[in-house]
């Protein structure tokens, strides 16, 4: 009996291995995402049936940090396109047969009151090719992504992947960043790097690198300066925070900096009693971090120019434009990615060629409208509130449960908000990735607390 067993097991190994082979080979010799898509699709069923959030976690990091486009050589494989099918597939299953529990939340709400205006400016935006193509290709798979991170991310050891994913790919694409720089390659304006400009990458913008740059700074400091979470993260998140922190210089980018210094400010602001001491001392590290990133010997924007700069002067011309779009389209906006489009017809000064906004907030003004900014910031201040509850409520203390993780993922999320609030003034950031994962996290955590708070009354009662 046991022998049968055995030679049964290990027809199915013999099997299985045949398979892989096969699979591997016609991949070898057919580099196509079917292809690929074949090869992988019993991992994908296994991944997609036992953990779906693996799966959207892993779609969330290639997309956001663009690993692909970071390391070419994962560039032919088509990752992002097989994780956002498997995603989608997994993501349904588990809703049809109920293995996700769903609810709804009032940020949920709010969400999906500017996601309808979004979609409603891109049916009406002048130029509605653009905007559906940057609906259809971003935004929405963003939206699905905010409802799946939410409902998904429920237990301690999910807000851990969380965050080492976050940290380890900031330093993955930090030191792809800082290798760049010190062999001169893919730079702009001489001295500002970039990662695959050559290619047409996301990456391939000083300030857009920057941003994703950002992200991982608040994960990597949160975990650092976390209680009881062990020595090896506290290391993982010195060596994250040290390596993007570095990168972010390279870029030269003033949001950037701007950003790692209010990232930096809210963990000193909880923990330096003398504000004033603070204050000063922050405006003087900042003072420094643009002298060591070299911005005043930047070629658009240096020091070299007479009054305000051409980079802060073109800003504001591009806010007027934006304030004009706003008022001419306060329901709706110009429609989203529509902004460069429609900049000659309200820039007040016009030198040949459309400029991009280089602001969130002007950004979100001109293309959603007045009630699209007036719906996004109210979003924000619910981040923003759920972010400070969570703080205080799973931050180490006698008689209370501590999460290491989830107290960590907390501060990353008040850190990360504050970074991008500073940032988004000087960076276009209204329609990508960062605020929307911070909203998912606080969404998550906010569900983890009320269902803490909940076992904590009925153990009360129980004893009682």
């Amino acid at each position: 009996m046991f022998r049968a067993q055995l030679y049964k097991r290990w027809q199915q190994i013999g099997l299985a291995l045949i398979s892989i082979l096969l699979l591997a080979l016609l991949w070898y010799k057919i580099p196509h995402p079917v292809v690929a898509a074949l090869a992988l699709l019993p991992l994908m069923l296994v991944a997609g049936l036992r953990m779906p959030f693996v799966l959207c976690l892993a779609f969330i990091t290639f997309s956001f940090f663009r690993l692909h486009e970071a390391f070419p050589a994962l560039y032919p494989l088509k990752i992002p396109q097989l994780l956002a099918i498997g995603t989608l597939g997994s993501l349904a299953f588990n809703l049809i047969t109920q293995r996700i529990e769903m609810f709804w939340c009032r940020e949920h709400t709010t969400f999906l009151c500017f996601f309808m205006l979004v979609v409603i400016g891109a049916l009406l935006a002048t130029n509605r090719a653009a905007a559906m193509q940057s609906l259809s290709g971003t935004y929405i798979k963003i939206a699905v992504m905010v409802l799946a991170i939410s409902w998904l991310l429920r237990e301690e050891h999910q807000f851990k992947a969380v965050l080492v994913s976050v940290i380890l790919c900031g330093i993955g694409v930090g030191l792809v960043a800082l290798y760049n720089k010190g062999m001169g390659l893919e730079l702009v304006e001489g001295t500002r790097v970039t990662i695959g400009r050559s290619i047409g990458s996301m990456l391939g913008d000083p300030n857009d690198l920057s941003l994703v740059l950002l992200f991982p700074a608040a994960f990597a400091l949160a975990t650092m300066l976390t209680p009881d979470i062990g020595k090896i993260w506290k290391l993982i998140g010195l060596i994250g925070f040290i390596t993007v922190a570095c990168a972010i210089i390279a870029t030269q980018s003033r949001g950037g900096l701007l950003g790692i210094c209010a990232v930096g400010g809210v963990f000193a602001w909880r923990r330096v009693e003398n504000k004033a001491l603070l204050l000063t001392l922050g405006m003087c590290a900042l003072g420094v971090l643009f002298v060591v990133a070299g911005v005043s010997d930047r070629a658009s924007g240096g020091a070299h120019e007479e009054g305000i700069d051409e980079s802060a002067m073109g800003r504001i011309y591009a806010w007027q434009a934006a304030l004009g779009m706003a008022i001419h389209h306060p329901l709706t906006g110009v429609g989203i990615n529509n902004f460069i489009s429609n900049y000659f017809e309200y820039s007040p000064h016009w030198d040949g060629r459309n400029h991009a906004v280089h602001s969130t907030w002007f950004g979100i003004l001109a293309e959603t409208g007045l009630l699209g900014f007036i719906v996004f910031v109210t979003l924000i201040i619910q981040i923003l509130r759920i972010a400070i509850q969570s703080v205080s409520f799973f931050k180490p203390q006698a008689g209370r449960h501590y999460s290491p993780a989830l107290y960590a993922c907390a501060q990353s999320v008040q850190a990360g908000l504050a970074g991008f609030c500073v940032s988004g003034t000087f960076l276009t950031m209204g329609f990508t990735w960062p605020v929307y994962i911070l909203l998912s996290l606080a969404i998550a955590l906010s569900q983890c607390r009320r269902l803490k708070q909940n076992a904590s009354q009925n153990e009360k009662s129980a004893n009682s």
